[in-house]
């Protein structure tokens, strides 16, 4: 992947002289990051707000694959999959620490290109790089994000706050980064056979940067404050619809009804999923990675969502004993069953 013999091997570094090198650019933005990079710890003051933390372990092999994920994108996804986390406790990010173990075989220069993807994540969420390791590693690149944000009490949102009777919304569309994997994967197989032949990816544009450059709907937050919605009960869409709803349901003692009809596909993911014989509901109600906002809110707050474009209402909250089901668009019922990605499979 690398020609090494025109890169800096990280050992004339060092450890700290990596890290000294990966932050020396970097600038503290957020009014609660009092102390950052160069100490035993940084240290944060949120006066008197909630601290909301999440942490993800990316691994090689395992959530990511080096022969079609640009180092740059895969520093992005990274961090942007981690403020996921933040925004679906109806939060603010602020802060991040962000932590990576390579082999040998990765040069400066590769390390380079993941921290510039993940700095250009911070720059666009408006979230401090506050801190982090650098590690070698036997098996293979592993990447470990902190997210760290705020809220107060009365505004955040748990998953286990669903109401019976509330809408079911979610924002954008599904499903999408799903199908972009599928052509990921068999434009790599087909490489594999053959290296001569290029990938065909043309056209495809949409569906391939949901899988490889995902975007954390801290814009979605933001238009519910707007709108003067709190939702009930929120969760980010990482394992597939269906396995987010059956959190909150659980989490919320609720059953669910949801409508095919009502699930927002983009044509593309559609189109897509159909030249590979697969069923775009399945698609998105199992595929994940789209880290969408799936979330409840009272039926009178209705009129306030009916008219965003970005937000869909999907189905509604029951009664625990009616279960979670899905009304196909023949009008037939089907329970939903969490099928999302497991990484222990």
């Amino acid at each position: 992947m690398f020609d090494n013999s025109e890169k800096t091997d990280i050992k004339e570094l060092g450890e700290f002289g990596l890290i000294a090198h990966l932050t020396q650019s970097v600038q503290l933005t957020q009014a609660s990051s009092v102390k950052g990079i160069g100490d035993d710890a940084a240290v944060l003051n949120f006066e008197g707000k909630k601290t909301l933390i999440s942490t993800d372990l990316l691994l090689e092999n395992v959530h990511f694959d080096l022969r079609y994920v640009p180092l740059k994108h895969l520093g992005y996804k990274a961090v942007q999959v981690n403020l996921s986390d933040i925004y679906a406790m109806n939060g603010t990010a602020s802060q991040i620490t962000f932590s990576i173990g390579m082999s040998s075989k990765f040069p400066l220069e590769a390390v380079e290109e993941i921290y510039e993807g993940a700095l250009l994540a911070c720059n666009k969420y408006n979230v401090d790089l506050i801190g982090g390791d650098t590690s070698a590693s036997h098996q293979g690149l592993v990447l470990s994000v902190t997210s760290i944000g705020y809220a107060d009490e009365a505004d955040i949102t748990y998953r286990s706050g669903a109401k019976e009777g509330d809408l079911l919304c979610v924002s954008g569309d599904l499903g999408g980064a799903y199908v972009g994997l599928q052509l990921l994967e068999r434009e790599k197989q087909i490489f594999l056979e053959n290296p001569k032949i290029q990938p065909d990816l043309e056209g495809k544009d949409y569906i391939i940067e949901r899988q490889l450059k995902p975007d954390a709907r801290g814009d979605v937050v933001e238009l519910l404050r707007q709108l003067d919605i709190k939702p009930n009960a929120m969760i980010d869409v990482s394992d597939g619809l269906a396995s987010e709803i059956l959190h909150i349901a659980k989490a919320s003692n609720v059953g669910c009804t949801i409508y095919e009809d009502k699930i927002p596909l983009d044509p593309m993911t559609y189109d897509t999923a159909r030249e590979f014989g697969l069923d775009p509901t399945i698609c998105a109600l199992s595929g994940g990675e789209d880290y969408e906002l799936l979330f409840t809110i009272p039926q009178a707050d209705y009129d306030k969502v009916k008219n965003q474009l970005d937000i869909t209402v999907i189905g509604h909250m029951t009664e625990a004993s009616a279960g979670c089901q899905m009304i196909s668009k023949s009008g037939k019922v089907h329970p939903l069953q969490a099928q999302g990605w497991n990484a222990f499979k």
